[in-house]
């Protein structure tokens, strides 16, 4: 049975959400950027082994890269274990299940809002967001 959210059970959430998501982003970014650069050296160490020069070793930056990825799953597995859906990372987009006037539905922030206060239907998805009623 998924966790189904009240409107104020999320917002209680969404502190602890925010601040994991700024950790994700942060590590997301610096993951990025590393492989881009891994990928450069790699495409300059090509052409360098392709005239006779030894390529350079780039096992250790592998292994950070692979590490990150590794923390990037448990920060994406922790939004699963709380029983909320992160949709986007970048900008943050997190769905709580909820019931609301007998409707299965999914409350909806976006980084930004102060407070949970949409909702949008399984089926309607972000673009059919509503508010709240009061």
């Amino acid at each position: 049975m998924t966790k189904q959210f009240t409107p104020d059970e999320a917002n209680a959430l969404l502190p602890e959400l925010r601040s994991n998501l700024l950790q994700l982003q942060g590590i997301m970014s610096e993951y990025e950027t590393r492989y881009m650069e891994l990928q450069k050296m790699k495409a300059g160490a090509d052409s360098k082994i392709a005239s006779g020069g030894a390529g350079p070793r780039f096992f250790e930056e592998e292994g950070k890269l692979d590490f990150m990825s590794m923390e990037i799953d448990l920060f994406v597995e922790n939004f699963k274990r709380q029983g909320v859906y992160l949709k986007m990372i970048n900008p943050g987009l997190v769905d709580f299940p909820a019931v609301l006037e007998g409707e299965e539905v999914l409350l909806c922030w976006k980084e930004g809002e102060e407070r949970v206060d949409h909702y949008h239907s399984m089926e309607d998805g972000f673009r059919g967001r509503k508010r709240l009623p009061e």
